[in-house]
């Protein structure tokens, strides 16, 4: 049974992240690269060769189910964010030097995850977010951008034009499905990347997934790329663009600065200098604003599996009770300053290695509410949230 989707236009999303499905990262699921040197997606398939198909379609097959879908809608979450790669619809994507002798080397048949993602999502009544997670050449240098330490998107127009291909075959494939509430055109461009470069691509990108996708139905999202919303002021304005939403993503695990805090200045920092950060943005920028990634994690090398330490975290040297309060306690701090915005994404739905990282794992522990349902939380308008 398909859900009706009323209201979709400026709703409240309170979502998770599925990430290490379709673009994999070794510390979601150390388990897909045991016993392999690869470090990212695009040198996992390299390195496999025809072996990657099995193996890696074992992993979409498995790892996230329909009934994940069913236990996200029973806990109260309305929405996903699915992370997809520029390799999507085939073996049609622009050579780079990593791929070494296989001009081809990523597994084909993700579309068809894809297709079961919106049947489970009307099935129980959830809203996808689509986001181009890994670009051609890769768009930051990260793991998650398909090609660990390599940043090279924006220095060839045949990387650019074909990322603009993906979103506008994903608008046309997906735009009649009741579920499709948004779609991003790139997940975190390196701050580095010029930023007229960006405006232009996501100008471009706009225009490109409006040919299938209504404003009042699809909403055009683009990431920060990690510089102040001030940037964007006045950019995708006017009449001509319409259901534009901004994303950041907030982390307190990378900085050295942040590394260094203690818990208390952990929920500070989420309760009061990301709050006054909302109340900047939402007054200034005039874009619906998602906080498309966030987490519990606290550390480093939880995710950044071959940083160099050593490392001191907010939660060493803490007991069994203190480590739950803490986590309870920035839990909260975070979500009571992401639910100012339009929605966010937890990151991650799922991992097979941490319980901060994982939305599963932080509901079972208690560090999460156990239902996410305006309905079942706001009754009598008790703890309502001025925005």
């Amino acid at each position: 049974m398909t859900h009706a989707y009323t209201h979709k236009f400026g709703q409240k999303l309170r979502g998770v992240n599925l990430g290490g499905w379709l673009v994999l990262e070794k510390w979601i699921t150390p388990s897909v690269f045991e016993g392999l040197e690869a470090t990212d997606e695009t040198t996992y398939c390299a390195e496999l060769g025809d072996k990657a198909d099995a193996i890696l379609k074992q992993h979409w097959n498995s790892f996230i189910t329909r009934d994940d879908f069913a236990w996200l809608a029973k806990t109260g979450i309305n929405a996903v964010r699915l992370p997809v790669g520029h390799w999507l619809f085939g073996k049609d994507y622009p050579y780079h030097r990593t791929y070494g002798d296989n001009r081809y080397p990523f597994v084909v048949g993700g579309l068809e995850i894809v297709d079961k993602v919106f049947d489970w999502a009307e099935e129980f009544g959830l809203h996808v977010l689509l986001d181009l997670h890994a670009a051609p050449g890769c768009q930051n240098g990260f793991d998650n951008g398909g090609i660990k330490d390599v940043c090279e998107w924006h220095t060839d127009p045949v990387y650019l034009e074909h990322s603009l291909s993906v979103l506008e075959r994903l608008a046309e494939r997906y735009h009649t499905r009741p579920a499709l509430h948004g779609i991003e055109t790139l997940n975190e461009p390196r701050w580095d990347v010029d930023t007229d470069l960006l405006k232009k691509y996501h100008t471009d990108a706009y225009h490109r997934i409006r040919k299938y996708c209504k404003p009042e139905d699809v909403a055009v999202v683009f990431h920060d790329g990690f510089r102040t919303h001030r940037e964007y002021i006045g950019f995708l304005k006017g009449d001509e663009f319409q259901n534009v939403v901004f994303d950041i993503h907030r982390y307190q695990c990378f900085a050295r600065e942040e590394i260094d805090m203690d818990i208390y200045h952990h929920v500070q920092r989420a309760a009061i200098d990301w709050k006054n950060e909302a109340d900047d943005i939402i007054h200034e920028l005039g874009h619906q604003t998602y906080c498309g990634e966030w987490s519990l994690g606290l550390d480093l090398r939880v995710v950044s599996l071959w940083a160099e330490g050593p490392f001191n975290h907010a939660l060493e040297d803490m007991d069994d009770f203190q480590l739950n309060v803490a986590y309870r306690g920035y839990a909260s701090a975070q979500l009571l300053t992401f639910e100012k915005y339009l929605g966010w994404f937890f990151w991650n739905y799922k991992t097979e290695t941490t319980p901060a990282w994982c939305f599963r794992d932080c509901v079972k522990r208690g560090w999460f509410p156990d239902n996410f349902s305006g309905a079942a939380i706001s009754k009598n308008n008790q703890g309502k949230i001025n925005v």
